[in-house]
């Protein structure tokens, strides 16, 4: 369950900095949003509900995800600070067609869309953020698109580990890896995420210790994505 966020001064230096805008004026657009902390797995947003409210994800990490009529999954966006989700292109409820999930505890600010739209027609540094949070987010569907075009389902597990280390050392994933949630972030189902893995321990490429995946040689990794 979402739960109502008391740090106010704290929303008040994130949306300074999200928005590049002076503390007067954060101090004027946190007065019309609602500051909400989300643990992980809590819904943000759910599928197909009529949704009146903005976001502005100021930390964590939250994912859009649609389920098929047989409880297929797709990732379709991640959404990480500075993004912004639900109603931000209308001034009243809307169908939602994914679902919004916190993939880690994470905290928003919540913008009826009205205010929001006002928020946006008043103030540039809200629509230039909201321009290029949505660059951003064009950005990486590409990315996936492409990766689902044209590479296999182990290339896209051997890309997002790559990922996942380069925000470290480079070679250390800390902690390791959540299989379902890799699977997810490679659009391929956990049973391959777990051959990909155990693939490359097995060859020597990877390595389990306590708390961490190692890759022993990305150079290695990066041939064989295909």
């Amino acid at each position: 369950m979402p739960q109502k966020s008391g740090a106010e001064p704290e929303l008040h230096d994130c949306l300074r900095d999200i928005l590049r805008c002076s503390a007067e004026l954060a101090v004027t657009i946190a007065a019309r949003a609602k500051g909400r902390s989300f643990p992980v797995h809590a819904i943000i947003i759910k599928q197909g509900d009529r949704s009146g409210a903005a976001f502005l994800l100021v930390a964590g990490l939250a994912h859009a995800l649609k389920y098929g009529a047989e409880g297929q999954m797709v990732l379709l966006r991640e959404f990480r600070s500075g993004d912004f989700f639900g109603a931000i292109a209308q001034n009243e409820p809307g169908a939602d067609d994914a679902e919004v999930v916190a993939a880690e505890a994470s905290r928003a600010a919540m913008f009826a869309a009205f205010d929001f739209m006002v928020l946006f027609e008043t103030h540039n540094c809200v629509a230039l953020a909201v321009t290029r949070a949505l660059l951003r987010q064009l950005r990486a569907a590409d990315e996936k698109v492409t990766q689902r075009i044209m590479l296999s389902a182990a290339g896209r597990v051997y890309a997002e580990l790559l990922k996942l280390a380069r925000q470290g050392d480079g070679r250390s994933i800390r902690p390791p890896p959540v299989l379902a949630k890799l699977a997810v972030q490679a659009n391929t189902t956990r049973e391959s995420a777990s051959r990909a893995v155990n693939d490359l321990i097995r060859r020597g490429l990877a390595r389990r210790e306590p708390g961490a995946l190692i890759l022993v040689a990305p150079h290695r990794l990066e041939e064989m994505i295909v």
